[in-house]
């Protein structure tokens, strides 16, 4: 098993924990407002940010890409587990808080595509006339 990356992913995780304790203190709520999601957030722009600088080995990069694929199926089951129906007693500031997160979501997306041209290659595949488009 790979267990590189291990002390990054424990120092994103706990980061992400503090924050969002952090975060539902401001707000006045006694619950972790997207610790989770800072965490992951954290994650990817560490990780971003050592293999511009050069920092990672091969085997941390494949630790932290094998981590990275553990991450979401934990943060989906950690979802799966929160009580919709509690949150929405919570009040005005639930429902309001994710109409927020969804606005947000949508606005970003197509800034975030525009970030990079992918290059369309077409190849003619051989016993056919068919034209297929490989996308890198």
């Amino acid at each position: 098993m790979i267990i590189f990356g291990v002390a990054i992913l424990s120092i994103c995780f706990l980061s992400g924990v503090f924050f969002g304790d952090l975060l539902g203190h401001i707000l006045g709520i006694d619950a972790n407002v997207g610790g989770v999601g800072f965490a992951m957030l954290m994650l990817i722009l560490l990780v971003e940010y050592f293999k511009k600088k050069d920092k990672l080995n091969k085997q941390t990069q494949e630790g932290l890409a094998f981590w990275s694929g553990m991450y979401i199926p934990i943060v989906i089951a950690m979802s799966a587990q929160q009580n919709v129906v509690a949150a929405l007693d919570g009040g005005f500031l639930a429902i309001v808080a994710g109409v927020a997160v969804v606005v947000i979501s949508w606005a970003v997306v197509p800034l975030l595509s525009k970030g990079g041209q992918a290059e369309i290659l077409e190849i003619d595949v051989n016993g056919g006339e068919q034209v297929v488009r490989n996308i890198r």
